[in-house]
């Protein structure tokens, strides 16, 4: 394996941080089906990419295609994009977090990693 397609792959396996069953659960949701662009009455980019997801992490990385490789560089991309353009507020019920969940991101899970920042006292 080459090591940019590993690269690749690690990354894909850090931006999906939700599991295949949290995601395909998602993805029945109406707040899923409820933001993305599409086609007029068509499946949204972001739903139609998690099942794509789901059928990429429910294989072996030997197994894996050319065009699975493509997704995950996709995946890669639209994650890091917009974990930069988050709301101020009221993150968990936002189309922002939905959209993300859609790509196999969920941000509230990412944020709860991270440090607090620390306080100023006086």
């Amino acid at each position: 394996m080459t090591d940019d397609r590993q690269r690749i792959i690690e990354e894909f396996d850090e931006a999906v941080n939700m599991t295949p069953k949290e995601l395909e659960e998602w993805l029945e949701t109406n707040e899923s089906k409820s933001v993305g662009q599409s086609d007029v009455g068509g499946e949204s980019k972001g739903h139609e990419s998690g099942r794509r997801i789901l059928k990429i992490k429910r294989k072996n990385n030997s197994d894996y295609t050319d065009d699975d490789i493509e997704h995950m560089k996709r995946v890669n991309g639209y994650v890091k994009r917009h974990l930069g353009q988050g709301p101020k507020d009221d993150i968990e019920n936002s189309k922002w977090r939905y959209s993300l969940m859609n790509w196999g991101h969920d941000p509230l899970k990412s944020l709860a990693w991270k440090p607090a920042r620390p306080r100023n006292v006086s």
